[in-house]
């Protein structure tokens, strides 16, 4: 269903459905959530394991999993520790992005081949105080990396096209942003249909106009039209490692088995703010996810989260990498990936898929380590 099929359907609801809309369930729908309220400035420390066991071995097995490579003011890496029955274990990264990672490969013979890696790291909420400006400056070569194409993102054609019509009568890059934002808040919505977090085609999105997806087609689409005007962007690619201290379910993750949390979120660099966090999908995910009612986005449980997620974002999720087009290193099956979130493997019989980990075999849990 698209979206304007899913606003005419909507229209027609019997008045038992239309009655979610009023105060008494926005209440009670309330009564689960404190307010979105984020404060920088407290550092928890988490912990993630990740165990694969590679099913049905043939030829060389190799494994590459994610490890938090992203230092910055909201995160910090605390080091990483591996065991298993590879022949190699060691860390590396794609060589472009600096994603770091644990690459293992087995012999071949090896008829258990297990993997399993521990990351440490702290992480603390993100919010910017708009009143306070500073002198940005960042070298133009690394600017560049954030306003380039990428396979699943390109900067010309239709996307720099629809940017512009978007950002039409706007002149600053932070005039420029709000309005590409309010655009993917009022046009994309979550497709619950969609597998993992999305393949992140944005030319596909806009050609054939379908705007429903998950964050890593929600996200990469609003960093590829912010680019495409000029502004540098930026997905970082994670996962959620514990529930949303405001009670919003759809921001946090469920359990301590994390396997299928994985989040992407987004960044942009403005002159006057440095690189900012942003997280559009979000916002569209608790619209979709929050209650049993697809709810309109000025909600006000939606609209609790809107203003809050331009410009911040909860820390309790990890950013493994900013890394498109990867290459995993030694890998013989499959190309390159759009993204790199996910733990990859592959044997003589092809690249598994990642996004079935009960038959790639692998699980990925998380605690928080207290003081």
């Amino acid at each position: 269903m698209n979206r304007r099929t899913f606003l005419k359907a909507a229209a027609a609801l019997p008045a038992a459905a239309a009655a979610s809309q009023l105060p008494g369930f926005v209440s009670r729908a309330r009564a689960q959530q404190k307010e979105f309220a984020l404060r920088p400035g407290t550092w928890r420390t988490f912990e993630i394991t990740t165990r694969v066991e590679v099913l049905e071995p043939s030829g060389v097995a190799r494994v590459w999993l994610p490890v938090p490579s992203v230092k910055s003011e909201y995160q910090k890496p605390l080091g990483d520790q591996w065991s298993g029955s590879a022949k190699v274990m060691k860390t590396v990264t794609d060589g472009v992005y600096g994603a770091g990672m644990l690459y293992a490969e087995f012999a071949t013979g090896e008829t258990a081949p297990v993997v399993e890696l521990t990351s440490r790291f702290q992480t603390q909420d993100r919010a910017l105080d708009w009143s306070k400006k500073m002198a940005v400056e960042e070298d133009p070569a690394v600017l560049r990396t954030w306003t380039k194409a990428t396979d699943l993102m390109p900067t010309d054609g239709i996307v720099r096209e629809t940017a512009l019509e978007i950002t039409r009568g706007k002149v600053t890059d932070l005039e420029k942003v709000k309005a590409v934002y309010d655009w993917i808040l009022a046009t994309t919505y979550r497709e619950l249909k969609v597998r993992g977090c999305g393949v992140g085609d944005i030319k596909a999105m806009l050609e054939t106009r379908a705007f429903g997806g998950k964050c890593g087609d929600i996200n990469a689409l609003f960093v590829g039209l912010v680019r495409s005007v000029g502004v540098p962007a930026r997905d970082l690619y994670g996962i959620r490692v514990a529930p949303s201290a405001f009670g919003y379910k759809a921001l946090g993750a469920g359990s301590a088995n994390i396997t299928k949390a994985q989040h992407c979120r987004a960044e942009v660099l403005l002159k006057d703010y440095g690189w900012v966090a942003m997280d559009p999908a979000d916002v569209t995910k608790v619209a979709r996810e929050e209650t049993s009612e697809w709810l309109k986005i000025d909600h006000p449980l939606v609209d609790a989260v809107r203003p809050r997620l331009f410009g911040g974002w909860e820390g309790n999720w990890v950013a493994f990498n900013t890394a498109h087009d990867v290459a995993l290193p030694n890998a013989t099956q499959g190309g390159k990936l759009g993204f790199f979130m996910y733990p990859q493997s592959e044997t003589a019989q092809g690249r598994r898929d990642s996004l079935d980990p009960d038959n790639f075999k692998y699980t990925i849990t998380a605690r928080e380590i207290k003081a």
